[in-house]
């Protein structure tokens, strides 16, 4: 263990309060919503009016004040908090609420002042607006993940708690570098230990402040742990706030995040409350309206590609063009998948001498000898999935949702791992973004699980955009 010896006051206050990374990318954000907002006063000006005359000179005004207006409407709905930096939705949602209210205030104001605007300019102007900052936003975001995975741009974090749990947290920090965490320090109970999954323990649950110095942390990770309680958690806060250190704590329900967790103050408790997620009701019902008819626009618009891919799977060799598999859907129930066949005829005789080497419960290998030449090509891309389609057109698949999984898997399925079954499988889901076949068997029981406990149509959305990037990529398939 690596002992400390300077006071608490003396270490922190040597740390800068913000990191230089995080003013760098707020400045850039302020000057891409300008960008956005004087683009889009501009187009907004052209296409309404065409031309500059004296009736335009008020809006042109009106342009030229709208990139202020509108960085200051986004601040005051705090869209540049460093903590909406880089991660999850709620970045992109306040943007949307700038938006909405902006509009509103323009439509009162004029109601109030009696004053005549041209609805034309503001329905261009304001979702203009809002739409350019929207992609500026996603652009930085993307540079921003390109570059914490080379190693840029991390929050430098102490995690706290017992030696299992801090390795749990510092192994997915590492696999998932875009969530900009990454531990320098570990401040657990045992003695003697000097470092966890590489990490140097720089003392007990007492030393928390003065490791956050010792190593310029900008943030502090309290695990669930019965030592930390809420008398503790008080006293670290109040030693943290002096230098604006973020102190974040992960609560035993890790996998449970989103709408479905608020804090309710009862009795003076603050207590978390886990609304039980919702796999059945309306929502369900626009989930299955929306992949029902996203995959029968998709099939009408892909026909030519469909045609071509079945043609080209037809002359490659013998064999049948679509490959059907017996898949275990939503409670149990069995149904026949369907994809482009990408495997010699004799492929599910010859997985018996393969199997040793797969591992598992799921059987995946790298180089399948069975997998052709142009299967090899349509897997790396996901191509071989688009006859899914016609499955999610039937109900039998969803669009987003858990790996349709094999019969004699689903036998070795333990009770925590059934719960996958809930809701339908999916042609994409969080393990086809997350890094496909190269997961293992438990990371991928993991992230479908998540989906299981934190569905939402914005979730599955996300999940859809970011499928792209990853057929795109073609990382992990095979």
């Amino acid at each position: 263990m690596i002992v400390v010896r300077a006071a608490p006051e003396q270490v922190l206050a040597t740390r800068p309060r913000t990191p230089g990374w995080v003013r760098g990318h707020r400045v850039r954000a302020v000057v891409s919503d300008v960008a956005g907002a004087c683009l889009a006063g501009a187009l907004a000006l052209f296409v309404r009016f065409g031309e500059v005359t004296p009736y335009v000179a008020p809006y042109v005004v009106l342009s030229a004040a709208l990139p202020v207006v509108w960085v200051c409407a986004v601040a005051l709905n705090r869209a540049y908090e460093p903590r909406l930096i880089g991660l999850g939705p709620e970045e992109f949602q306040r943007v949307i609420q700038c938006g909405f209210m902006l509009t509103a205030a323009l439509a009162v104001g004029a109601y109030v002042t009696k004053t005549d605007v041209a609805r034309g300019y503001v329905v261009l102007a304001v979702p203009l607006t809002t739409a350019l900052t929207l992609l500026g936003r996603y652009g930085l975001r993307r540079t921003l993940h390109r570059r914490r995975a080379r190693g840029g741009c991390m929050r430098r974090v102490v995690a706290v708690g017992h030696r299992t749990a801090v390795a749990e947290l510092v192994d997915r920090f590492r696999r998932e570098p875009y969530h900009g965490m990454k531990v320098v320090g570990a401040c657990t109970p045992y003695i003697g230990v000097a470092e966890v999954e590489g990490v140097p323990v720089l003392g007990g649950f007492a030393d928390v402040a003065l490791a956050v110095g010792q190593v310029e942390a900008d943030t502090v990770a309290v695990l669930a742990c019965p030592e930390m309680d809420g008398l503790a958690l008080r006293r670290l806060a109040w030693q943290l706030e002096k230098t604006h250190t973020d102190l974040v704590v992960a609560p035993a329900l890790m996998e449970v995040a989103g709408p479905r967790t608020t804090i309710r103050p009862v009795a003076g408790l603050p207590l978390l409350h886990v609304e039980h997620p919702e796999l059945v009701g309306m929502r369900q019902v626009v989930k299955n309206l929306f992949d029902r008819f996203v995959a029968g626009v998709l099939l009408v618009a892909l026909l030519p590609l469909l045609l071509g891919l079945a043609l080209a799977v037809r002359l490659s060799g013998p064999g049948p063009v679509l490959f059907r598999q017996t898949r275990v859907g939503r409670d149990g129930e069995e149904f026949t998948i369907y994809k482009f066949r990408t495997m010699a005829v004799d492929a599910e005789r010859r997985k018996i001498g393969l199997v040793s080497d797969g591992g598992g419960v799921l059987f995946k290998i790298r180089e399948d000898p069975r997998v052709t030449a142009l299967g090899a090509r349509l897997r790396r891309h996901s191509l071989d999935e688009l006859p899914q389609l016609i499955n999610v057109l039937f109900g039998h698949m969803s669009l987003v949702g858990p790996r349709p999984p094999l019969p004699e898997e689903v036998a070795r399925y333990g009770d925590d791992v059934r719960r996958r079954l809930v809701v339908k499988p999916g042609m994409t889901g969080l393990w086809q973004v997350s890094g496909r076949s190269d997961l293992s068997w438990e990371e991928s029981v993991r992230l479908d699980l998540r989906y299981v406990e934190n569905w939402s149509l914005t979730l599955d959305l996300q999940i859809l955009w970011k499928t792209w990037s990853a057929v795109a990529r073609g990382a992990g398939a095979y």
